[in-house]
């Protein structure tokens, strides 16, 4: 992979052009205050967040809004998008910044990865989250099932859910919803809304 590809074409094809974008603002506002919301219903403070992978930020205003005594960080690849944006230029991977974060983003991220720097990135999310996670990234069966072909980029490594599933479970427990909490962090999770 190379970081050139994330340049302004990249964006304008994916996510500013109506008829060919995968997602639109609306959809990651939305995915945001539905992260904001579970992780409140946990109980679980969050004073630093890291959008991994951040791209155009679609995320950060309502993850702001929800947590407004927490700092945001958001790092990218991008170097066309760490200019114009002011996000710091790093790839989850190799990011290795002072502290950790209390809720960390990886949305959409390390299927850009070959296997080798995904699970790199993979090991680097345990040791930089010290509260929660929420983690997509298509799957092989995402993409025979739930996946819109026509304005999904194809150029990517796709991997089975349990190939994710087995380095989550290293050092988190998952509660559902995508959201997962690092291991020995105290939160309360009724029974019946667990996965």
């Amino acid at each position: 992979m190379t970081h050139n590809r994330f340049d302004p074409a990249f964006y304008e094809r994916f996510y500013a052009n109506p008829r060919t974008r995968v997602t639109t603002p609306q959809d990651m506002t939305r995915r945001a205050v539905a992260v904001g919301v579970l992780v409140k219903q946990l109980e679980l403070p969050v004073k630093r967040i890291l959008d991994a992978g951040c791209g155009l930020g679609l995320m950060r205003k309502a993850l702001v809004k929800a947590f407004p005594a927490a700092s945001y960080t958001g790092i990218e690849v991008s170097e066309h998008l760490c200019k114009r944006l002011g996000w710091t230029q790093a790839s989850l991977a190799t990011y290795r910044p002072r502290g950790r974060f209390d809720l960390i983003i990886c949305y959409d991220v390390l299927q850009y990865l070959p296997d080798a720097a995904a699970a790199r990135a993979m090991a680097n999310l345990g040791r930089l989250c010290r509260g929660v996670l929420y983690f997509h990234a298509p799957t092989r069966g995402d993409w025979q099932q739930n996946a819109d072909l026509s304005c999904s980029d194809s150029d990517v490594h796709l991997r089975d859910a349990d190939w994710y599933r087995t380095r989550l479970a290293r050092g988190f427990d998952h509660v559902g919803f995508g959201l997962h909490v690092r291991r020995g962090t105290p939160y309360v999770q009724w029974e019946l809304e667990q996965p």
